[in-house]
């Protein structure tokens, strides 16, 4: 008898362990190979979907909606449009937060336990912003705090206790107002208590940055006032935070808890004429071919994502690039338009013809070593790939090369009037974690697809497949099977070219 009811008691626990191991919070036959698309929804038009946020609580995605910004004759529409994501086969719009009492556009969204934070700038951009939180489950204010001028993006920290803002200071047109470019920390537990902070602490650095190639370079050369935040990604134990200077072509580490800059990394450059770096510069060559230049990509991430694994915080960026242009400081120029030394680049006259590099855009604030007028060195913008960099050291341990670009000509998703300039301009990044498999999703602007990438090992990604969205897609959301209404992982993709929601969702094995 009394074996019988241990070998019943073993019997019960197999199954219950079975059947834990089969819950949704720890899917582990699930084929990211398989995302396809279940759900599309139109948010409005340009401008109106660029960044999505989900509550597991309501079932709600939140959603960025600005239309008619700088459109004249037209009112700005700005606001938080609340769609019921209950069934994502059949979105429905149910509600709306307008952001008119706060300011002007919202630029970023968080939820975290049932609370909605936004990033909302000044209607005068160069003046300090808000952010401003709501409750998810009636949009009722919670609280409302000052941050930095034009705070750009915003996330929670992984425990909740913490919200950073990077707010990204730009200039006015004619630059004679530039504010700073800050990180603001705000503790959640201490009544919304804000930190905002500068770089001033990192000045004495600024020689040994700009040698590694960290950029300063507006009018003025103003180190605190020059670098410009992009975007946060925090450390697992909510400790440690890291922010990409996209302008600057950086990384920013920053210690949580004492709320101080830890680390500046400068991301250095891409040499386009090594192996498995090949571009193809021109949109007027009739053809997409990539080949070797003597030219350089300046990495400029805008979106970051961390990954950790082996005790080490491994950064994935997006690196898009971005040029300064101003009404009074106009970085960029097109290869054809600027001298070239005769030593650096003998064929000169040839490279500059619009069928190799006249066309391709660059800036003229780097290259001419000796000030004579004559540029012995380009440098593009972005670097056409994504990247990991150990987050200790600044270390780059991966680039994804020209392998983008290779895949979009492929799936003729490639649009070649953009080689001139960033390519397929990867602009957002996320890492969700699928079964026992990380995976990372990295958003093209200007191809309008998402790659998906195994990252299980973050030094060795695998390229698995391309997934077409909307257009300029800006947001990636991976919702994790444990939070999603379906019970399956799902991907939420939002573009802001077209205003337009795509889901996807990947089958079982």
């Amino acid at each position: 008898m009394r074996k019988f009811l241990l070998f019943a008691l073993l019997l019960t626990i197999g199954i219950t362990s079975c059947k834990k191991d089969k819950s949704p919070e720890s899917i582990d036959n699930e084929d990211p190979t398989t995302f396809a698309e279940v759900g599309s929804f139109d948010v409005g038009e340009v401008g109106a979907a660029e960044i999505s946020a989900f509550d597991p609580l309501t079932k709600r995605l939140f959603v960025v909606k600005n239309e008619n910004e700088d459109v004249a004759g037209k009112t700005p529409v700005n606001q938080i449009e609340i769609i019921d994501f209950a069934d994502p086969s059949n979105m429905k719009s149910i509600g709306m937060i307008s952001m008119t009492p706060f300011g002007g556009a919202v630029n970023s969204i968080a939820v975290h336990d049932g609370k909605l934070a936004a990033a909302i700038q000044d209607k005068t951009k160069q003046a300090n912003g808000k952010v401003v939180f709501f409750k998810t489950s009636d949009y009722s204010k919670i609280a409302e705090v000052t941050v930095g001028a034009l705070p750009d993006m915003v996330t929670f920290s992984p425990d909740g206790k913490y919200v950073m803002s990077a707010n990204e200071g730009e200039p006015s047109a004619d630059y004679t107002n530039d504010p700073s470019g800050t990180v603001s920390i705000i503790d959640v537990g201490n009544n919304y208590a804000v930190t905002t902070i500068d770089f001033s602490s990192m000045e004495g650095q600024k020689n040994a940055l700009m040698q590694k190639g960290f950029r300063i370079f507006g009018p003025g050369l103003n180190f605190v006032k020059d670098i410009e935040p992009e975007y946060i990604t925090i450390s697992d134990n909510s400790k440690t935070a890291w922010v990409t200077l996209q302008e600057n072509n950086g990384i920013a580490k920053i210690d949580i808890a004492s709320k101080t800059i830890t680390d500046i990394f400068p991301l250095g450059f891409k040499d386009y004429n090594l192996t498995g770096n090949e571009i193809d510069p021109s949109d007027k060559d009739s053809k997409m071919e990539l080949a070797k230049w003597n030219v350089k990509g300046i990495y400029m991430p805008d979106a970051i994502a961390v990954l950790e694994s082996s005790g080490i915080p491994y950064l994935f960026t997006a690196n898009e690039g971005d040029a300064r242009e101003y009404d009074l400081f106009k970085e960029a120029k097109r290869v054809k338009e600027i001298n070239l030394d005769p030593t650096a680049f003998p064929t000169a006259a040839l490279l500059q013809t619009e069928a190799q590099l006249g066309r391709l855009n660059i800036t003229t604030t780097m290259g001419d070593a000796n000030l004579d007028g004559r540029f012995e060195q380009l440098y593009s913008f972005g670097a056409r790939s994504f990247s990991v960099w150990n987050g200790n050291t600044g270390a780059q341990v991966f680039d994804s090369k020209n392998e983008l670009d290779v895949k979009c000509i492929a799936e003729k998703v490639y649009d070649d009037g953009r080689s001139d300039d960033k390519s397929v301009e990867p602009e957002g990044i996320t890492i969700g974690t699928m079964g026992n498999k990380k995976v990372a999703f990295l958003g093209m602007e200007r191809a309008d697809a998402v790659a998906v990438y195994d990252v299980t090992i973050p030094a060795a990604p695998v390229f698995l497949k391309l997934l077409k969205c909307g257009d300029a897609p800006e947001g990636v959301l991976f919702i994790p099977a444990k939070n999603s209404p379906t019970k399956k992982s799902l991907l939420v993709v939002s573009s802001e070219g077209d205003g337009v929601l795509k889901v996807y969702s990947p089958k079982t094995i």
